[in-house]
């Protein structure tokens, strides 16, 4: 399976904005799909159920009134479901998501089992994260549409498998869709995500620098000032592998090269509101992640700026190897 004909032909890029905790807000995802874009964004986001419907409605009346005003239709608006047995709102999510009569669904950390029926049921395609050729196949055999691939250079709760063996691997038992998810700083990455064999890419650190983020300003801008060295892989925050910004954790009043082996791996406790907001708590609010394509970040565009100088890139890196 490629990706169907009604999504290809509302894309200017083959490209999603990644869903990035605490991150991705209606403005940024609004803006992507305005711009031919895939707009994703975590359900944990939003503090209450209540909220994810008001999220979901507004994204939506939107995208109305842009396709309204432009006469295209935009790219579809992509909720991100964490599925981890851990985290106690996925019935209520997945209940707003079915409401919302959205097109498409990217699960994460854990099996898509639980949600895949309900979504397959209501017409919506559901594409699984994973990050090895295990869990791949797992979620092939549970009857999703499509994988997104964890490389070793995606930001947050990462993968470690180079990106060419991923693809390949999976390539050779899977021909439905995939997305390589890690590393993608501009048009060039993404043209040569999709001559690897991808259906789609995943962009995420860059997009945290846009205007339209819900990122603090004193995020944005260690972005454009850190480089891939500033990049750390780390367990000591999650329980899972985590690539992190050096210098967020320096200015969090701890040692980069001096971290516990290993943290709590607690999803409930990470995504709910009243333990992040507290005062005290550093775990997601002073602590930063970013990936390997934090070197290509070097300013703080609108989206709309930020697309147009990808779909620039693409076709460049398309002409100078005769895509036809």
């Amino acid at each position: 399976m490629s990706l169907p004909a009604a999504l290809k032909s509302r894309l200017r890029l083959p490209l999603i904005a990644a869903p990035m905790f605490l991150v991705s807000g209606p403005a940024l995802v609004t803006a992507a799909c305005r711009g031919g874009v895939v707009g994703s964004f975590p359900t944990a986001n939003c503090r209450t159920g209540d909220e994810l419907d008001r999220w979901l409605s507004g994204m939506a009346d939107d995208l109305k009134r842009a396709a309204d005003e432009t006469g295209r239709a935009p790219a579809p608006i992509c909720p991100n479901l964490i599925v981890h047995r851990s985290n106690p709102r996925v019935p209520d999510d997945l209940a707003a998501v079915l409401r919302a009569k959205v097109e498409l669904v990217i699960t994460s950390v854990g099996s898509p089992e639980p949600v895949l029926k309900p979504l397959k049921d209501a017409g919506c395609l559901v594409f699984a994260d994973v990050a090895s050729v295990r869990h791949a196949e797992k979620a092939v055999a549970a009857g999703v549409d499509g994988l997104v691939l964890l490389t070793a250079g995606a930001g947050g709760q990462t993968g470690w498998v180079n990106p060419f063996a991923f693809v390949r691997a999976v390539r050779a038992f899977w021909d439905g869709i995939v997305v390589m998810a890690g590393g993608m700083a501009d048009g060039h990455a993404v043209a040569a995500a999709e001559a690897l064999g991808c259906d789609l890419a995943y962009m995420g650190t860059r997009f945290i620098a846009t205007r339209e983020s819900l990122a603090k300003d004193e995020y944005r801008q260690m972005l454009v000032k850190s480089r891939l060295d500033d990049v750390l892989l780390t367990r000591a925050f999650t329980g899972l592998e985590t690539n992190m910004l050096r210098p967020s954790i320096a200015a969090a009043g701890l040692d980069p090269d001096n971290l516990p082996a290993r943290g709590a791996i607690d999803i409930a406790k990470d995504i709910n509101a009243a333990e992040r907001d507290r005062p005290d708590a550093k775990r997601w609010k002073d602590i930063w992640s970013a990936g390997h394509s934090v070197s290509g970040v070097t300013d703080v565009p609108s989206v709309a700026e930020l697309i147009e100088r990808t779909a620039a890139e693409y076709a460049a890196a398309r002409r100078s190897v005769q895509f036809v």
